[in-house]
C-alpha cells in the first residue's frame, strides 16, 4: 500500500494528490450543506424582514461569494503540491484574475444597490434609475480601472509608473475637456442635489418647459411650443430656475379699479363681496383684500388669495371664475370699472362760443 502512495504524477506523490482532492471534496461538501441547509433558512428569514439589505447580501453571497470559494478552495488544495515554476504563476495569474474579477463584480453590486436604495426613498424612481445610468457606467469604469491596477499590481509588477501615466494623461484629459467634465460634474450636482427631475416644469430665463432628459452632458427639456430645448448641465446648475413642479399652492395678487364716481358706501362694500366671492371657489383660500390707493383715473383695490394646487389648468380655472363673479357683482351693485380717461375742465366755457368781432375800418372823408 505504502508503494502504491509513493508513486509519482506530475511531480507530487499519490499520497499529496489525495490529501489535495480530500481537502477540495471535504470543503465543498460543507459548503453544499451550508447552501441547502442554513442559507435556505436566511433567505427566508431574508424575505420577511421590511429591509432589502439582507437579500441583497445573501445575493450577493449567492453569485458571487460562494462560487469564489469553490475556486479558493481548489487554488490553495493546488498550493499544497509541487509543480514547477510556470505552471505556479499560471495558476496565481488565473486565481488573481479570477479574485479580481469576482471583487470588482460585489463592488458594483453594491454601489449600485446603494445608489438604487437612495433613489427608491422618493416617488417616481424609474425614472430617476434612468437618470442613474449615466452614473453608474461612470463609476463601473472607474472601478474596473482600479480592479486592473491591483491586479497588475499583486502579478508583481511595478504599477507606479502607470499610476503616474494614469494622473499626467487625467491632467491633459481634463485641460483638453474643461467644458466636458464641467458638464460631468453638474450632472453629479443634478443627481444628488436633485435640483429638478425628469418630468418638472421649469423656466431658465426666457425658455420653459418639461425636463424630458438628463444625460451625463446635457439635458433636454421639451418647451411648450413643441420643441426640444438642449442645455448644458452647467448652464443649468449656474442658472436661476424656477421649478414649477415643486410648488405647492400658488400666491395670486391681483388688483381691480372702479371710477371716480363710487360712492362711499359701494367703496366701502367691495371688499367684503370680493372676499365672499373667492371663498365660494374650490381649493382657493382668501388672503387679504384691501383699498390701495387713489390712482390717476380709478380708485385701486389689491387682493390677494392662494390656489391650493400647483395645476396651472386648476389656477386659470379659479381665476376666471372669481374674475367672472366679480363682474356680475358689480354690475348688480351699478359699480363701473375705470379705465384710462381725461378730463378737461375750461375756466370760462362762455369763450368757446363767443364770435371773432371784427370792428369795421373807419374812413376819413374830406368835404369839399
Amino acid at each position: 500500500m505504502t508503494g502504491i502512495l509513493d508513486l509519482t504524477f506530475l511531480g507530487n506523490k499519490l499520497y499529496d494528490w489525495l490529501i489535495a482532492i480530500a481537502i477540495i471534496v471535504i470543503t465543498f461538501i460543507v459548503l453544499r450543506i451550508f447552501k441547502f441547509v442554513i442559507f435556505k433558512r436566511l433567505k427566508k428569514w431574508a424575505a420577511n424582514t421590511k429591509t432589502s439589505w439582507d437579500e441583497f447580501v445573501l445575493g450577493i453571497i449567492e453569485k458571487s461569494a460562494l462560487p469564489l470559494l469553490h475556486i479558493s478552495i481548489v487554488y490553495f488544495a493546488l498550493q499544497t503540491l509541487s509543480f514547477g515554476e510556470k505552471v505556479t504563476n499560471v495558476l496565481h495569474v488565473a486565481y488573481m484574475i479570477i479574485l479580481t474579477f469576482y471583487i470588482v463584480k460585489i463592488i458594483i453590486a453594491a454601489f449600485r444597490k446603494f445608489v438604487f436604495s437612495f433613489i427608491q426613498r422618493d416617488e417616481d424612481s424609474e425614472s430617476k434609475e434612468k437618470q442613474a445610468g449615466g452614473l453608474i457606467a461612470i463609476v463601473n469604469i472607474i472601478i474596473w480601472i482600479l480592479g486592473v491596477v491591483f491586479l497588475i499590481d499583486n502579478m508583481g509588477y511595478n504599477v507606479t509608473t502607470i499610476v503616474a501615466g494614469l494622473g499626467v494623461g487625467g491632467i491633459a484629459i481634463a485641460l483638453a475637456a474643461q467644458a466636458v467634465l464641467g458638464d460631468l460634474f453638474s450632472y453629479f450636482v443634478i443627481f444628488f442635489d436633485r435640483p429638478f427631475e425628469i418630468g418638472d416644469f421649469v423656466v431658465i430665463g426666457d425658455d420653459n418647459g418639461i425636463i424630458e432628459y438628463i444625460g451625463i452632458k446635457t439635458t433636454r427639456i421639451r418647451t411648450l411650443n413643441g420643441e426640444q430645448l438642449i442645455c448644458s448641465n452647467t448652464d443649468l446648475t449656474n442658472s436661476r430656475l424656477h421649478n414649477f413642479k415643486r410648488m405647492e399652492r400658488r400666491r395670486i395678487v391681483f388688483t381691480l379699479g372702479v371710477t371716480y364716481q363710487t360712492t362711499a358706501k359701494q367703496l366701502a362694500s367691495i371688499p367684503e363681496t370680493v372676499k365672499e366671492i373667492i371663498l365660494t371657489v374650490n381649493k382657493v383660500s382668501y388672503d387679504r383684500g384691501h383699498f390701495s390707493g387713489f390712482g390717476d383715473f380709478s380708485l385701486n383695490f389689491e387682493f390677494v388669495y392662494y390656489v391650493e394646487d400647483p395645476e396651472y389648468n386648476t389656477y386659470m380655472d379659479s381665476q376666471q371664475a372669481i374674475y367672472l363673479a366679480i363682474f356680475s357683482a358689480f354690475e348688480k351693485q351699478g359699480i363701473e370699472f375705470a379705465y384710462p380717461t381725461q378730463t378737461i375742465q375750461i375756466d370760462d366755457p362762455q369763450s368757446l362760443f363767443n364770435p371773432l368781432i371784427q370792428k369795421p375800418e373807419e374812413t376819413n372823408t374830406d368835404d369839399n
